[in-house]
Formats: structure tokens, sequence, C-alpha cells
């Protein structure tokens, strides 16, 4: 089987730990990308400290990788933060980290990414959230952010039309993680209504592994019972 690379960023912990663990034992090697570390052991990881709201730390990135490797046959979008308040209660600054995280850091990886990726075959893959279909409450700087990640992604689809990339966006619903931990909230988060990591993974891997001639332009996929609101 001829190796094939993967570069996921935030896989410190959550879903993107969990994706790279998934792919390890499919065979791929991971290039993991995080501001501390990830706990995985693995022959076929390779963890990378950066900060992607840094230009000059995702550079250094790539640097990185290049000695590892020339070519990366999918790169996940996964890192990102999500902060719950009104938004009379949302700081400039508050407001400002989510577009550094969750559209800049996008941007310096999409931007120093071309050299490494391969005409008709490399695979971006974005994890953006339902947020960015629908306005909900206290959600103002996350949803501001993933609403430009996805515009940033569509104008990126066409000017880079004629490599034959593919793009997948996915639009989870609430996802049960430790995230949720760090959001102070009076509400009650009812985590019966959320998914677990399992049943984003199942959905990742379909995208992942379909055919080399299919892109999932927007895959929007909630629990059950709906939108938690």
């Amino acid at each position: 089987m001829e190796e094939k690379f993967a570069l996921i960023t935030g896989t410190s912990s959550g879903l993107g730990l969990a994706t790279a663990q998934m792919l390890l034992e499919q065979g791929w090697t991971v290039i993991g990308v995080s501001r501390s570390g990830s706990e995985i052991e693995h022959e076929n990881y390779i963890d990378i400290l950066c900060d992607i709201k840094d230009e000059p730390s995702v550079e250094e990135m790539y640097r990185l990788v290049s000695e590892n490797t020339d070519q990366l046959d999918l790169i996940i979008l996964n890192a990102g933060i999500f902060n719950m308040a009104p938004i009379v209660e949302t700081s400039t600054q508050e407001f400002n980290d989510h577009l550094q995280t969750n559209v800049v850091g996008a941007y310096h990886i999409l931007k120093h990414s071309l050299n490494f990726l391969l005409e008709d075959n490399s695979h971006i893959v974005t994890i953006s959230s339902i947020a960015a279909k629908m306005g909900m409450g206290n959600l103002a700087a996350y949803s501001a952010s993933k609403y430009a990640l996805t515009g940033m992604i569509e104008s990126l689809k066409a000017e880079w039309r004629d490599y034959g990339f593919r793009f997948s966006t996915l639009f989870p619903g609430a996802i049960a993680t430790g995230l949720w931990e760090n959001i102070e909230s009076e509400i009650e988060f009812p985590k019966e209504q959320m998914m677990e990591i399992e049943d984003v993974l199942n959905v990742l891997d379909m995208v992942i592994n379909s055919s080399s001639r299919v892109q999932f332009s927007e895959v929007i996929f909630t629990h059950k019972q709906g939108v938690i609101r």
C-alpha cells in the first residue's frame, strides 16, 4: 500500500485526537498540529507544535513537514475555539480570538499548503458547525467565524478548481467533548442530545474513504433530536 499522509489541526484533544487515531489505525501517516502537542505514541505519527494564528509558526510547521514528506493527500481543518456569551458581554478581544483561530488559522494552513497538494488527488476536509447554517443566541462570535470560514473555503474551491482537489465541509451539531466543560454559562446543556465523537468519526470515515471522484460540499448532521437551542 502506498504511504498516504494526512495533516490534521487541533490534535491535542477531542475530535482532532480521535480522528488522528482513526487514520493511524487505517494505515495513514498522520501529521498532528496543535499548540500543546498530542498524547499519541505511534511510529506513523508526527507531532508538530504550532500556533496556527501565527503565520511564521505555520511556515515553520510546513518546513518540518517537508523533512518527512513532499505530499499531503489529506488536510483536515479541525482546530478551533468555541465560547458562548450574549453579544453585549462578548469583548472585542474574544470576538477577534474566534476570527483569528477559526478563520485566519485555517487561512494560514491553506495558504502555505499548495506546494504539498497533489493535483487530482488531495482532499481538504473542513470541520465547520451547524452554527454556520443557522443563527443561534449567544454564539455571535463563533457563528461569525464559521460563516466566514465557509465563505473562504467556497472562494478557494473556485480559485483552485483547475487543480482537481476535493473539498468537503462538515456541519455537525453539538458533539459531546470536553469543550463543553470549559463553557461558562447558566444554561444546562443536555448531553443526551449531543452526538458522541464516534458518531462524527463514522461520518468522517465515509467522507475520507469515499471514491476519489466524489466530494461532499455540505454534510449537515445532528443528533436525532435535532439542534440544541
